[in-house]
């Protein structure tokens, strides 16, 4: 008899002992991360979209997602978007069925407080709070995105306004955009319907594509060039290009022309704040393929930009291609043509670097995260990113952007109030083959105040139309920035 009950006794810690070391494999080893995956296993995603979810707030303390108890509903909570369309490309949507986007998906932990620091906090002050949940605080402000809203209209483009000092990004709009709310629905056949609709346009509402999508930059990108001439000594502030409306680059029998083919020369500040073609083709041609890859690269073309929301594009100068061997590429390249292509949000970087001394700072939007009481769990510290130039050049390529808004493409629409001194260059990014009908993007780069930069504006508006098309950056993108930036230094000031 005691044998069996040894045996029994032995039989039985046996199956405790596998059934402990599986309970383990499956909620703390290798396959509980297997399991998670699964797409049969819902049971988080069900818990947690059931459960209570943290705020996203803008830096000026407007909700833009929160989660309310529904107890006659089909869930629940239901997520809710305040602000509408306004700020969907930050917050993303959060749904039962189609996961997650933008920071509804990067800061889901904090939200539903489940980051260690959380746990730990909220363990420990139980008697005080039962709300695991956290907040997320953004750098962006909801006047300054209405603001820039209201600017840029119905016209397809985008705006992107950064304090130079930091890289907070202090708005960060595109149109189309969409309201995450209709998403966000707890039937599934109604969300799948809604994102079916909004993935059947090609101005792409659900992309963010102020940094999410990369477009033409015409003569803006001439601060570049500029830079890069100006670093390597090939040029400086006395050089000079005779007056010309078009020149013949080696490798072609395609002449390369002024914008409509404007008579234009005389020295670097001349064809800077004049927008000349021809005078940067040649530079460009002139620091060779080497030489223009490398300098790109260092202002972080062909690298993502390190921003704290997801699946940023990167601004590309085509390093994979054999400019050696096609030379008229080159010399496009160097005023914003060809294979070059920028993001908005890149573009205001570049202003930012140039009115920062030369340093790019790194962009965030994500200002705090917050626990259930407000109490910081982390806070962004910025960094710099970049150094593509020197202070000495900074200087004088922001010397370069005044003459453009005093006698320049930008004089006619980016006078300040109350006399503050912007600095800009435009561009009009020509995306029709010769004969066809024109089709252009309209850009702006800008920063104020000049002697004293804090914010740095980007804006760009796509060549869908032909008023579009007809317009130039300094006409059409201009008047977006002046408000922003007019908008930005009364907020900040």
């Amino acid at each position: 008899m005691n044998r069996r009950i040894r045996q029994l006794t032995a039989g039985l810690l046996l199956a405790y002992g596998l059934l402990f070391v599986q309970l383990n494999l499956l909620q703390a080893g290798p396959r509980r991360d297997v399991l998670l995956a699964d797409p049969r296993n819902d049971r988080q995603v069900v818990r947690d979209f059931d459960g209570p979810r943290g705020p996203i707030v803008t830096a000026d303390g407007v909700v833009v997602a929160q989660t309310v108890l529904t107890p006659d509903g089909p869930r629940t909570h239901q997520r809710r978007y305040p602000t509408g369309e306004l700020f969907a490309h930050l917050t993303g949507h959060y749904t039962l069925t189609y996961g997650a986007t933008q920071l509804e998906r990067t800061q889901h932990d904090v939200l539903v407080g489940r980051t260690p620091e959380q746990q730990v906090r909220w363990l420990t002050g139980l008697g005080r709070s039962g709300d695991p949940t956290g907040t997320v605080r953004l750098t962006v402000r909801a006047d300054l995105q209405q603001e820039a809203r209201d600017a840029l209209g119905d016209r397809e483009g985008s705006v992107v306004l950064l304090d130079v000092r930091t890289g907070a990004v202090l708005a960060l709009w595109s149109w189309p955009s969409y309201d995450p709310e209709l998403v966000a629905v707890p039937d599934a056949g109604e969300a799948g319907r809604v994102l079916e609709f909004l993935n059947a346009f090609d101005s792409k509402p659900l992309l963010a594509n102020s940094y999410q999508e990369r477009y033409m930059p015409g003569s803006a990108f001439k601060v570049i060039t500029t830079a890069l001439g100006l670093e390597a000594g090939v040029i400086d502030l006395a050089s000079t290009w005779p007056v010309a409306t078009e020149w013949l680059p080696p490798q072609s029998t395609r002449p390369i022309g002024n914008y409509r083919g404007t008579p234009c020369g005389g020295d670097l500040a001349e064809v800077f704040r004049r927008s000349c073609n021809v005078p940067f083709a040649q530079l460009s041609v002139q620091l060779g393929p080497e030489a223009m890859v490398d300098g790109t690269a260092r202002w972080g073309l062909d690298t993502a930009v390190p921003i704290d929301l997801p699946r940023p594009s990167a601004s590309t100068f085509a390093p994979g291609l054999d400019y050696a061997a096609n030379l008229p590429l080159l010399a496009l390249g160097g005023f914003g043509q060809g294979e070059v292509q920028m993001t908005p949000l890149h573009m205001a970087m570049v202003a930012g670097a140039v009115a920062n001394g030369g340093a790019m700072m790194t962009p965030y939007v994500v200002d705090a995260t917050l626990d259930h009481r407000g109490v910081p769990l982390d806070v962004t510290q910025p960094r710099v990113w970049r150094r593509p130039l020197q202070p000495g050049t900074a200087a004088t390529i922001t010397e370069l952007m005044v003459g453009v808004v005093r006698e320049g493409t930008a004089r006619c629409c980016l006078q300040l109030n109350g006399g503050v001194q912007a600095a800009a260059k435009t561009g009009t990014a020509q995306l029709n083959p010769v004969g066809e009908p024109e089709r252009s993007h309209a850009w702006i780069m800008a920063f104020a105040p000049a002697d004293a930069p804090r914010l740095a504006v980007a804006v760009v508006l796509k060549g869908t139309n032909a008023e579009i098309s007809a317009g130039t950056g300094g006409t059409l993108a201009g008047p977006v920035a002046r408000r922003v930036l007019n908008a930005g230094l009364a907020v900040t000031g």
